[in-house]
């Protein structure tokens, strides 16, 4: 008999997002808390039922590509069955855009991060950083993903995310209105959230573009967090 559990890590997608560096700042964690790791490059794991019936925690850092049918109801019937979902980023609110049924096991999905003045564009990621907040909710601290954390600013790209009411969400970020905009009201999207599925527990955070924005104590600290709240 061994006490420990089991966190399979899904990386790939897009190179922007950096998923090995990324998934790689976080592993060291999830071994310290016990966890065996297995690392696969492409959600083909997925399908293996067998497998995926035993991982207490999936973390998933693959932007956009595509997922197969069997792929995705092997990942949609693990969390059902009390398997955890976490991450963060486009890693998980930007995936598998050719799946509906995925966008709705998650809860919310990027739309787009509107970025600097176009004046001030080189035609680099860095065009759609730009400075904002991420606000607490009240219930955010008595949460333990969120305790003890409260409103950060950041300076990277700001998800404005499309989503549904069965998220339960800690913090959002507001989308100002800047004369070069097209929307004439603030936006306010959530920018943490949670979603109980079945069995399965599924935790989100947008923040966390490169590795940089990762180190950010704040970000660092949520995920951590998130993971370990979202586990088995």
């Amino acid at each position: 008999m061994t006490d420990k559990k089991t966190a399979l890590v899904v990386r790939g997608g897009w190179d922007g997002h950096q998923p090995f560096e990324a998934t790689e700042l976080f592993i060291p964690f999830l071994k310290d808390n016990g966890y065996d790791v297995r690392v696969e490059e492409s959600p083909k794991v997925y399908a293996d039922s067998a497998y995926m019936s035993g991982v207490d925690l999936i973390v998933q850092c693959v932007t956009m590509s595509t997922i197969e049918k069997d792929e995705f109801e092997g990942l949609r019937t693990a969390v059902e069955n009390g398997t955890g979902l976490a991450g963060w980023h486009g890693g998980i609110a930007d995936s598998y855009r050719n799946n509906s049924d995925y966008l709705h096991l998650i809860g919310g999905q990027f739309a787009c991060h509107p970025g600097k003045h176009p004046d001030e564009r080189i035609g680099e990621q860095s065009d759609n950083y730009v400075p904002y907040t991420v606000n607490m909710l009240p219930g955010a601290a008595s949460h333990p993903i969120t305790q003890g954390i409260g409103d950060f600013e950041l300076v990277t790209e700001q998800y404005w995310v499309l989503s549904d009411d069965y998220i339960d969400v800690l913090a959002t970020t507001t989308q100002k209105v800047r004369e070069w905009d097209q929307w004439n009201r603030e936006v306010t999207s959530p920018a943490i959230w949670t979603r109980q599925w079945a069995e399965g527990r599924i935790f989100v955070c947008t923040p966390g573009h490169r590795v940089e924005i990762l180190q950010d104590s704040n970000v660092r600290m949520i995920i951590e967090r998130g993971m370990l709240w979202a586990s088995r």
